[in-house]
C-alpha cells in the first residue's frame, strides 16, 4: 500500500512540475518558431535608412519578395489602412505584419524589436549631444537620402503596378499626386484625400459589384478602452503633478505629452516637430508661462539637433520621442534622464501600437461590406499618388542638379538602389552598406 501511495505521489508531483514549466516551454517553443522572422525585423530595423518615404521600399523587398510573409497586396492594403490612423505609420505596419503571423503576441514582439535599436540610439546621443548643431551628412551618410529616394522610387513602380488597373485610378493617383505635392507639410491632406478617393470609387458599381455580405464577426473593444483609459490616467495625473508641484513631476507631464502627440499626429514624424516646437519652446516662452512656471523647457536648437539626427539613423522617425524626451528631464540627474529616455519612447509608440491592433480587425470585418471593398480601390490609387508625390518632393529638395559632380553622383545612387532592388536578390542590408560604403569612398 505504501508503494502505491509513493507510486501517486511522484505521478502527482511529475504532474505538477509538467504544470509549472509547461508555460515557459510554450514560449521557448513560440519563439523558436518565429525566430526567423524576428531575426529579419532586427536586420530590417538596423538597415531602414530614410524614414517612411524609404521604409516601405524595404519592407516590399524584405517581408514581400524575400520572405514572402506577406503580399503584394497585403502590404498595400496595411499601407492604406494606417494612412488612416495617428501615429508612426511604418511602425503600425511592421507592426500588423507581425500581427498576421501570429497573432498579438508576435505583433508586440515585432514593435519592440523594431524601435530599440533606433531608440537606443538617440536615447544615448541626448547624454552627450545638447545644445548644438550636429552635421551628420558629411562621411558615410553623404547618400542617405539618396538611398531613401531609390527605396521609395522602387515601392512606387511597384505600387503603380498593383493599384492602377483603370482610368478612374489612374486620375485618382495624378490628382493625389499633385495635391499633396503642393499640399506636402500639411497634415490634413492625407486622411482628406484618403476619405476622398474611397467615395469617387463608390459612386460607380460597374467595376466591382454588388456581393453576397458575410456577417461580421464580434469587436473586442478592450484596446480602445485601454487606450481611452491611459490618455485620461496620464492627463490627470500630469495636472495633478503641476498642481501639487510633485518632486518628479516632469516626469508625469512628459508621459502626457508625448501620449497626446501620439495619438494626434497624422503625416508621420515631421508633425511630430510643430508640435513640440509649441509645446517646450513656444508655450514656456508666452506670455502666459507665469501660469506653469515649472513646465519643460528646451530650445528650438535642441529640438532642430534630435531631428537632424534621427534623418541619418536607420529605423522610425518617431524615436526622436527617445532624444527629447532625455533631453527634458536631463537637469534632474542621469537617472531621470534614462528615464525620460524610456518615456519618450513608450508613450509615443504606445497610441500607435493600441489603435492599430483595435481598428485592424475592425477593419477586416468592414471589408465585408462592399461599400469599403468598393473605396479600397480609391484609396489604394490615393496612397499610390502619395508615394509619387513624395518621390517628387525628396528628389527636388535633394538639388540634384545645383550641386556639381555630387548632383550627378546622387541621381546615379538613385538608379543604382532601384536597378539593384528590382533586378537582383540582394538583401535590403547589403544595399544600405553598399551607399554608406560610396559616402566613404566619395
Amino acid at each position: 500500500m505504501d508503494a502505491e501511495n509513493n507510486l501517486f505521489l511522484i505521478r502527482i508531483l511529475i504532474l505538477n512540475s509538467f504544470l509549472r514549466y509547461l508555460p515557459s516551454a510554450l514560449i521557448v517553443l513560440y519563439l523558436l518558431r518565429h525566430i526567423p522572422f524576428l531575426k529579419s525585423v532586427f536586420f530590417y530595423s538596423i538597415s531602414a535608412f530614410g524614414g517612411p518615404q524609404g521604409h516601405l521600399g524595404m519592407m516590399l523587398k524584405s517581408f514581400v519578395h524575400k520572405r514572402r510573409d506577406i503580399t503584394e497586396d497585403e502590404l498595400m492594403e496595411y499601407n492604406s489602412f494606417c494612412q488612416l490612423l495617428p501615429g508612426a505609420s511604418s511602425t503600425q505596419i511592421v507592426t500588423l505584419i507581425g500581427y498576421k503571423r501570429g497573432g498579438v503576441p508576435l505583433a508586440v514582439l515585432t514593435l519592440l524589436i523594431w524601435i530599440f535599436p533606433a531608440c537606443s540610439i538617440m536615447g544615448i546621443l541626448s547624454f552627450f549631444v545638447v545644445s548644438h548643431a550636429v552635421d551628420l551628412a558629411n562621411g558615410p551618410l553623404k547618400f542617405i537620402e539618396s538611398l531613401a529616394i531609390g527605396f521609395l522610387f522602387y515601392a512606387a513602380v511597384r505600387i503603380f503596378g498593383i493599384s492602377i488597373r483603370n482610368l478612374i485610378t489612374f486620375i485618382l493617383m495624378v490628382v493625389s499626386m499633385l495635391v499633396t505635392y503642393l499640399l506636402f507639410k500639411t497634415p490634413w491632406v492625407f486622411p482628406v484625400m484618403i476619405l476622398l478617393g474611397g467615395a469617387i470609387t463608390n459612386i460607380s458599381s460597374k467595376r466591382i459589384p454588388e456581393r453576397e455580405v458575410i456577417k461580421p464577426k464580434h469587436i473586442r473593444w478592450t484596446n480602445i478602452w485601454l487606450f481611452v483609459l491611459i490618455f485620461a490616467v496620464a492627463g490627470i495625473l500630469s495636472e495633478t503633478a503641476r498642481k501639487n508641484k510633485w518632486d518628479d513631476r516632469h516626469a508625469f507631464n512628459l508621459f502626457e505629452n508625448f501620449y497626446r502627440f501620439g495619438s494626434f499626429v497624422f503625416g508621420g514624424g515631421d508633425v511630430l516637430l510643430p508640435m513640440m516646437l509649441d509645446q517646450y519652446v513656444a508655450r514656456p516662452n508666452s506670455d502666459n508661462s507665469i501660469k506653469n512656471p515649472g513646465a519643460i523647457k528646451l530650445t528650438k536648437n535642441d529640438l532642430l539637433t534630435g531631428y537632424g539626427i534621427v534623418r541619418a539613423i536607420p529605423g522610425p522617425t518617431f524615436s526622436v520621442g527617445s532624444f527629447v524626451g532625455g533631453l527634458a528631464l536631463k537637469k534632474e540627474g542621469k537617472w531621470m534622464q534614462a528615464l525620460g529616455c524610456v518615456i519618450g519612447s513608450v508613450a509615443l509608440f504606445l497610441p500607435s501600437a493600441l489603435l492599430v491592433l483595435f481598428f485592424f480587425p475592425v477593419w477586416t470585418n468592414l471589408k465585408k461590406y462592399v461599400v469599403v471593398y468598393r473605396a479600397m480601390e480609391g484609396i489604394n490609387a490615393v496612397v499610390a499618388g502619395f508615394m509619387w508625390a513624395a518621390l517628387l518632393y525628396l528628389f527636388t529638395d535633394l538639388h540634384p542638379y545645383s550641386n556639381g559632380v555630387l548632383g550627378w553622383i546622387n541621381i546615379s545612387i538613385i538608379g543604382l538602389v532601384f536597378i539593384l532592388l528590382r533586378f537582383t536578390r540582394l538583401p535590403a542590408p547589403v544595399i544600405v552598406l553598399t551607399v554608406l560604403l560610396l559616402g566613404l569612398i566619395f
